[in-house]
Parts: C-alpha cells; structure tokens; sequence
C-alpha cells in the first residue's frame, strides 16, 4: 500500500459548522496530536503521524471488540457520526484495502476533517453528509461487516438513532456474520442504555456491553461500548482483550448484562 503523506500539522482554531462551531484544540508538547471539540464536545483524538494511536478510551475499546469479532483482513464499515474519523483511520491502517464510509449529519464537518487530518480518500475512506438514520437504510441487504455508531447531539444520541426502524435498518445491511457497535452514554441510571439494549434485542441475538466498572455501578457518566450481532460473539476473547486494554474495561453478555442492569 502506497504510504500516505503527512500534512502540515494545522494549528489550533475555532471555524462554523453547519451545527454549530468546531474547535481544533492542538495539544501542548506534541507535534501534530489535536482533539477535535463539535459544539463544545471532545469528539475525536487525533495523531497525523501516528493514526492507530487511538487517545479516547471508548475507541480503543471499538478497535478491539472489532478486531477480536471480525476475522483478520480488509472490512466493509460504515461509520454513523464521523466527526474527525479517528478510529477510520486507524481500521485504514491496521486492515488494508477496507472500504469504509463515514456518515456524518454536518457537512462542513465533513470539509474541515478532509482539510485538516490525512483521511484516506474514496473508496478507502467515503465521507457522506446525511442523517445516519436515512443513510443506514441505503446500502445493500448483506453488504456490511460491522457499523459504527458514534454519533452525538451536543451530548445525546438523536433520537432517530434509537429507533427500533434504526436497528432494523442495520440488521438488514449487516452480513449475517457481521457485526453492530455503538458508543451509548450512560449517566448512572442505565435509562439511555437499557432503551437502546431493548430495541437491539428485537434484532439482534446476541448482545453485550463494555464499559469501567464504575459506570456500572452507576457512580458516575461515561461512555458504554454496546456490540451486537447475529452470530455468538467470542465472549472469553473479547473479555480478555478488554481486560488487558491500558484501560481496562468490564465485559458483560447476554443474561450477565440484563441481570446487571436489571432488564
């Protein structure tokens, strides 16, 4: 594969959106490292030299329920809420000859992540402006290995997001073998989370869930990892691969995940 050049690292700014304002934040002692704020909202971590270096704990997270679930070699990914395609990037890297879309409901957004980070280009990388809800429902049945959602309000998932059409949407694009993941936040009742189990459950067969323990417990907000599928899930491979992250996450499935959060 053709090695990709290094832009000219951007410096820190604040530019419109079509949602809003964007804040390109440089971080202090690295040379091309930023996080990337959407309407006052860290949104991705992003390191121009390094693209599988992946600075938000959640993404690490995708990046090994992914590579744990889905067989070695190039993907057919959809990502649900692009914002500065960071954990595209590193799928790009790390599995060669993917062909990925971002979908992401701003469309200067989309401009501004082209212009600033070393995206790879179509058909590598494809950045498609829309409501994910509506996008979802274009591709092919069967044509998918996993989608992406990790798309935000400010700090709530749309609603349309959310839907039992949604998740219906995606388990028919989905390949039988494929895979579902999301980024759900939890704000310590399990509301938000048990809303979105539910209506995957209608789809799904097999459903799980990573996050810090303390999360949990409902002690404090914070980022769940949700997976789902139809096809078992390597529930001892991806505990493992959680455990051993730099930060490690609790793994919970099926009846062990109800029974945790009183479904």
């Amino acid at each position: 594969m053709a090695k990709r050049r290094i832009y000219t690292a951007p410096g820190s700014q604040v530019v419109d959106i079509s949602t809003g304002t964007a804040h390109l934040e440089k971080l202090d002692g690295e040379a091309d490292s930023y996080v990337l704020h959407v309407n006052g909202v860290p949104s991705s971590s992003i390191t121009l030299s390094d693209p599988e270096r992946l600075d938000f704990e959640y993404l690490d997270w995708m990046r090994r329920v992914i590579d744990v679930s889905l067989p070695p070699g190039s993907l057919r990914a959809v990502h649900i809420g692009a914002a500065g395609c960071a954990l595209a990037r590193a799928l790009d890297t790390a599995r060669p000859g993917s062909k990925q879309t971002a979908i992401d409901v701003d469309a200067l957004l989309l401009d501004f992540a082209r212009q600033w980070f070393d995206l790879p280009r179509s058909p590598a990388l494809s950045l498609r402006a829309g409501d994910g809800a509506v996008e979802i429902g274009k591709f092919r049945p069967d044509s998918l290995d996993v989608i992406i959602r990790d798309a935000f309000d400010h700090d709530s998932v749309p609603p349309a997001l959310q839907t039992g059409v949604f998740f219906a949407s995606c388990a028919s694009a989905l390949k039988d073998s494929g895979l579902y993941v999301a980024n759900v936040p939890d704000s310590g009742d399990h509301r938000i989370l048990k809303s979105d189990l539910a209506a995957m459950s209608e789809h799904f067969v097999h459903l799980a869930a990573a996050t810090e323990p303390a999360i949990l417990k409902g002690r404090r907000r914070g980022n769940v990892v949700v997976l789902a599928s139809n096809t078992p899930l390597d529930t001892a491979g991806l505990d493992r691969s959680l455990r051993t992250a730099a930060s490690s996450a609790t793994f919970l499935a099926g009846n062990r995940l109800r029974s945790r959060l009183g479904m």
